[in-house]
């Protein structure tokens, strides 16, 4: 069964992981140090995968899949959404949809949005 709202995953991870660096005594701005550095160790991670698949050290040979590049993957973009909510507890899906925009603005061409949905009533069209 899939989440509705992954951040609600998300805000969830976010919450129990603060709760476990707290215990340990740990600042916020510590906290969030530490976050961001487990999301570095997650994109080597991805990088070591695709080493792996490209056979690119030839001690190990060809060590990974595609499969498993694609959850180190999934795996960073977890832990970076993390990250973000940690530090942005109140809006992070909000602040996330924004930089999200403003960054693909340059790559994605303004569009009108997509009509809606047909009601199944009769469709009117012109000649």
């Amino acid at each position: 069964m899939r989440d509705n709202d992954p951040w609600d995953t998300i805000r969830r991870l976010a919450a129990r992981f603060a709760e476990f660096d707290a215990e340990r005594g740990l600042a916020a701005e510590e906290q969030w140090t530490l976050q961001v550095l487990k999301l570095s160790e997650e994109v080597g991670e991805a990088a070591q995968a695709v080493i792996g698949v490209r056979a690119a050290n030839p001690r190990k040979g060809r060590s990974h899949d595609w499969e498993q590049v694609q959850e180190e993957v999934v795996d960073a973009v977890i832990t970076g959404m993390v990250a973000l909510t940690r530090m942005r507890p109140d809006d992070a899906p909000e602040f996330f949809a924004s930089v999200l925009a403003r960054k693909s603005a340059a790559f994605l061409p303004h569009t009108d949005p997509p009509p809606p949905p047909h009601d199944g009533g009769p469709v009117v069209t012109s000649r």
